[in-house]
């Protein structure tokens, strides 16, 4: 793919009439939640069922709206210790319990889907939560969807580079003529359900690829770093070429984000012994899979120092990482990845009262805004 693609950005504004990726000033940062549904633990220690944890996950997002977060975001995985594999029926479920908050995935692994499928599922949802959802489109970071679904992993930059080229031509919402050699080729057909107001809010998730930054501004979406380890200052010339792409391609700017691991508690150490047990748990168990050394306390208060990607700590202290966040790379919207492996339902929920009613304000405070 040598040339810009047309999103269509230009028409894809909300029932509102507001284009909800729109770039937010230099004043102001969205909050917003992420999570995988990773699967807790009941108190002798053995993995809860995966139903309690979803039923969990809609008591998380029910709260996150009532605490005016921007947005709640739930990631696609096919393994046991994370609960969510259909993001898009989580999200109607979830569209239907609350009233404000943006409902989106974290990311969908399109390469292991239908295209057509995935818009048709997310337009569902935009009509149950009244224009709310958008799709967060990326490969993922696990390839357990590629043999469950019968695929090669040979065909991975293939697979997502056709079907995010499929995608976009139904998201545009008119007759589909697209022909590749992934699927058999479409002569002119229609997909419903159309959305009522706008075109579908697409973005695309990166691991922090240059090709991938690239790949993302030539469609004109919106884009998210996934930052979970080092310093994301380091992710400042992704920023800046993103930004120049947008304008070499023609494209109007979209909203950049982050997502990055954290918790909120009342103070440092609290927050910091809460979380780091269980951080430990889920970073040891996925480095022993992808060949890791093993991690410590050294390697986890690193990260949780000003400088680094681990956004745990006060409200106070959360919000100050936020806000050099926006100074540093200049995003319009922070997803902070609230769970981490069997950390309990009651400490994220406390984790989401306190992002939304205490690092929120005081984000905005510092900010001026």
């Amino acid at each position: 793919m040598s040339e810009a693609v047309s999103s269509g950005f230009t028409t894809s504004l909300g029932p509102d009439g507001q284009n909800p990726t729109a770039p937010v000033g230099d004043d102001r940062i969205l909050l917003g939640l992420n999570t995988f549904g990773d699967v807790g633990e009941k108190p002798d220690g053995s993995p809860l069922p995966h139903a309690q944890v979803l039923r969990q996950l809609l008591e998380q997002a029910e709260l996150a709206d009532a605490v005016g977060l921007h947005a709640f975001g739930v990631g696609e995985h096919h393994r046991k210790d994370f609960a969510v594999s259909a993001p898009e029926v989580f999200l109607a479920a979830a569209a239907a319990r609350t009233q404000q908050i943006r409902l989106g995935s974290a990311v969908t692994v399109l390469s292991s889907d239908d295209p057509i499928r995935v818009f048709q599922r997310f337009s569902t949802v935009d009509a149950i939560s009244n224009g709310r959802a958008e799709v967060m489109l990326g490969r993922g970071s696990f390839v357990e969807s590629f043999p469950l679904f019968g695929l090669e992993l040979a065909d991975y930059e293939l697979l997502f580079e056709e079907k995010l080229e499929l995608f976009s031509k139904v998201r545009s919402q008119k007759p589909v003529h697209w022909e590749g050699r992934t699927r058999p080729a479409l002569h002119g057909l229609s997909v419903y359900p159309p959305l009522e107001h706008h075109l579908l809010p697409t973005w695309i998730g990166v691991g922090g690829t240059p090709e991938s930054v690239l790949r993302c501004a030539q469609y004109g979406y919106p884009i998210i770093f996934a930052i979970i380890g080092g310093q994301p200052r380091a992710f400042r010339p992704l920023a800046d070429l993103y930004r120049e792409a947008m304008s070499k391609y023609g494209h109007p700017m979209q909203q950049m984000a982050t997502h990055s691991p954290g918790h909120v508690a009342p103070t440092d150490e609290e927050a910091r012994e809460e979380f780091f047990p269980h951080w430990l748990t889920l970073r040891n168990r996925i480095g022993a899979e992808r060949g890791w050394g093993p991690a410590g306390r050294s390697e986890f208060d690193a990260m949780c120092a000003p400088e680094g990607a681990l956004y745990v700590g006060s409200p106070e202290t959360v919000a100050r990482k936020i806000v050099l966040l926006k100074q540093n790379l200049g995003v319009d919207r922070f997803d902070l990845k609230y769970s981490s492996g069997p950390l309990p339902h009651g400490a994220m929920m406390r984790s989401i009262e306190l992002l939304g009613t205490a690092v929120a304000p005081r984000v905005a405070e510092l900010l001026g805004s």
